[in-house]
């Protein structure tokens, strides 16, 4: 008897998946309106170059504190969540039974054995069946601070490294070789994330390319306005 394939599903990896896309999204977008905006309002390439390694490393900071604080929040509430959850279930254990077996019934169970579920599943794990269940907090999606602050700080620093190197290697023309590289690496970006989190790759790629597109045909507008004026 042959064995089914074993099921590879995408949902596991949304926390990491998402912090590190957005990261990395944010790196290249960041860093390329910088310099765009930077090489728009003036020619001197030193400056050009300082004001994208600022970019940067303030980013990959930013994204660090700013992913942590966001998560930790979420981690907070879901701590109180399964502390007030256990303090129902020593005070009233029949209460919180009916209340699971209840959940069960209105996902399409008979009562009867909804019951039988709801008694199995606590005495195996009161605590992890309501979490689960009743508050909808499942380990694999559980918040994670330092994991997603760390995939945010790494990813937003690789992909702000992406808009340098461009900008390194273009001698002349810098505005266009790094808009249209970076431009590409986002499509890019955004049809890796698609793939692995199984979305569709075409609308996803063409998604981030229109709002990159946006944002730095904007940020070179207002340099170019400055530099003007400055002049």
């Amino acid at each position: 008897m042959s064995r089914s394939p074993q099921e590879r599903h995408k949902s596991g990896r949304a926390g990491w998946l998402r912090a590190a896309i957005l990261g990395a999204n944010d790196g290249i977008l960041s860093t390329a309106s910088l310099i765009l905006g930077v090489a728009a309002a003036t020619p001197t390439r030193t400056s050009i170059l300082i004001a994208g390694v600022a970019g940067v490393v303030a980013g990959s900071l930013s994204m660090a504190a700013g992913e942590y604080v966001s998560v930790s929040s979420q981690a907070d509430s879901e701590r109180a969540d399964i502390d007030l959850e256990r303090n129902e279930l020593a005070s009233d254990r029949d209460s919180e039974l009916n209340e699971l077996a209840g959940i069960y019934v209105k996902r399409g169970l008979q009562r009867e054995l909804a019951m039988e579920v709801a008694e199995q599943l606590m005495r195996h794990d009161a605590l992890g069946a309501h979490a689960r269940d009743e508050l909808g907090i499942h380990e694999a999606f559980a918040a994670k601070p330092v994991q997603a602050a760390l995939a945010s700080a790494v990813s937003f620093a690789v992909g702000g490294l992406l808009p340098l190197a461009a900008l390194l290697v273009a001698r002349t023309m810098v505005i266009p070789i790094v808009a249209a590289s970076s431009l590409f690496f986002l499509a890019l970006l955004g049809a890796v994330g698609a793939k692995i989190g199984g979305g569709p790759v075409i609308r996803a790629a063409a998604r981030v390319t229109f709002w990159g597109a946006l944002a730095m045909a904007i940020t070179s507008g207002l340099g170019a306005a400055f530099g003007a004026r400055a002049g």
